[in-house]
């Protein structure tokens, strides 16, 4: 049992890849307790999300907010069906963005309780809008511990055009295995602080190589826009297309 919501009138949802993953049949229930058989368009695991699809039109869509305006300490909703409780809305305030666990994304981190069921439902700002889908939480116990995270929803939004346009997504790549930057290497080599990605290796033929990037060159800026940790770079790379040509600034 999982959570989604819809994003379109004719019959789009959104909710978690690991809701879906592996499944041979999707049901999907309405407040209205219609019950529907869904179609999964496509999963992205690595984000962990899913588009399915209904055979409705007229549905009411939900309203979608913007995450550059979500502020920490700002009151958010959650709703879903924790332990299959459906439609349980829970409430906190938003206690960190851009928060890196180590994931594809950074995520939106939260103190609203949220419980197995709840995967794949919006987090919702106090407009009314939807700004994440609820995703993760950290527990020792398998119960909620008073820190959930959230997909932001403009990653996810874009994420999903790419399901409905193509089942997939492409992301781009150029070859490069990467560390983090020691604030003593930083201090020692000159660059002043810990910051960009640390080439720790080059693929062969690699779009990397064929631009002359070596073993311990930091890339500090991709297509211009700062690299400030590791984590940076894969994303802001992945979010490139396949094919562009983008600038490196390498120290």
């Amino acid at each position: 049992v999982g959570s989604g919501f819809v994003i379109s009138p004719d019959g789009y949802l959104m909710t978690n890849a690991h809701v879906v993953d592996g499944a041979d049949e999707v049901l999907v229930t309405l407040p209205d307790k219609r019950e529907f058989k869904a179609r999964i368009i496509g999963a992205d695991k690595r984000t962990d999300v899913a588009v399915v699809k209904i055979d409705a039109t007229g549905l009411p869509a939900v309203r979608i907010g913007d995450v550059n305006r979500l502020r920490v300490g700002e009151w958010v909703m959650a709703i879903g069906s924790p332990f299959g409780l459906d439609s349980s809305v829970t409430a906190g305030i938003v206690s960190a963005k851009q928060r890196d666990t180590g994931d594809y994304l950074p995520f939106i981190q939260t103190d609203v309780a949220v419980n197995p069921g709840n995967s794949g439902g919006p987090l919702i700002n106090m407009r009314g809008e939807v700004v994440g889908i609820n995703s993760q939480i950290y527990s020792r116990s398998g119960g909620f511990m008073g820190i959930s995270f959230a997909i932001p929803i403009d990653e996810a939004m874009r994420v999903s055009e790419q399901l409905r346009a193509t089942g997939r997504v492409t992301r781009g790549r150029i070859g490069v295995q990467i560390a983090e930057v020691p604030r003593e290497v930083a201090e020692s080599i000159g660059l002043g602080r810990s910051q960009g990605a640390l080439v720790r290796s080059v693929e062969p033929a690699s779009p990397a190589e064929k631009a002359g990037v070596e073993a311990g060159d930091i890339i500090v800026r991709f297509d211009g826009r700062p690299i400030e940790k590791a984590s940076d770079l894969p994303r802001q790379v992945g979010n490139t297309k396949p094919g562009t040509r983008s600038a490196l600034t390498v120290f």
